[in-house]
């Protein structure tokens, strides 16, 4: 008899292993639409207050979407540095990627995700860059790591090794270090101008709320906002 004993293979497992999650395991919040202010900025502080106080990892986590230079779909994860009135607010180099992409097509779309309290909020519009003083202020704003990851500055271009990685990033540590308001030249804020901003509040029995806000420009360059109910 052989003592061999056969293991399902990854792929085969896989689907068990999927299907065994479970979603929303929690008690979800109410959410009354018609409750709502009448503009998207307070709701959204207001559900970000509340992913925080329910312990939500990382909530100033998002989802930025932009397209290519084939009109082709990119997506990747970063941190939200701010919500006001211009909209939202986010930074890269703007010799990256996204950077590049943004400036051949100003438009993104964000996405939110806190399972905590099975709540999504989705924003889209279009994106223009802050001063080069705001860039500033943004940089010097964070941690000594983040500002040396900053002047590593090659985002998004190939890289030989991790060691060559390790190298320059020890390097651009210890510069940041040594000097505190060095410049990344290439470092950009965005601001995300909103134009729909939408709300899902998730429902165990899938009676899901969606409530969208429509961005209507007005007379004298006032902005109104359109609510609608959607169907999840």
């Amino acid at each position: 008899m052989s003592d061999h004993t056969e293991h399902p293979s990854p792929a085969a497992a896989f689907p068990d292993l999927l299907h065994a999650q479970r979603v929303w395991d929690t008690e979800l919040p109410d959410f009354d639409p018609a409750a709502a202010p009448p503009a998207p900025l307070a709701l959204f502080r207001s559900w970000f207050a509340g992913a925080v106080a329910a312990g939500q990892t990382e909530p100033h986590a998002m989802s930025l979407a932009t397209t290519d230079s084939e009109g082709l779909p990119d997506v990747r994860t970063l941190l939200l540095h701010d919500a006001d009135e211009r909209g939202f607010h986010f930074a890269t180099h703007a010799t990256s990627a996204k950077g590049r992409q943004l400036a051949a097509r100003p438009y993104a779309a964000l996405g939110f995700y806190w399972p905590a309290q099975g709540r999504q909020v989705r924003v889209r519009g279009p994106v223009v860059r802050c001063t080069p003083a705001e860039s500033h202020a943004d940089l010097h704003a964070r941690s000594t790591g983040a500002l040396a990851a900053a002047l590593t500055g090659a985002q998004s271009e190939l890289v030989g090794s991790v060691a060559e990685l390790h190298r320059a990033a020890d390097t651009a540590w210890e510069r940041a270090t040594a000097e505190p308001d060095t410049e990344a030249p290439t470092w950009t804020r965005y601001v995300v101008e909103p134009a729909e901003v939408e709300f899902f509040q998730g429902d165990a029995r899938r009676r899901h709320i969606r409530l969208r806000y429509r961005r209507a420009e007005g007379g004298a360059g006032t902005v109104g906002w359109t609510r609608e109910l959607l169907w999840p």
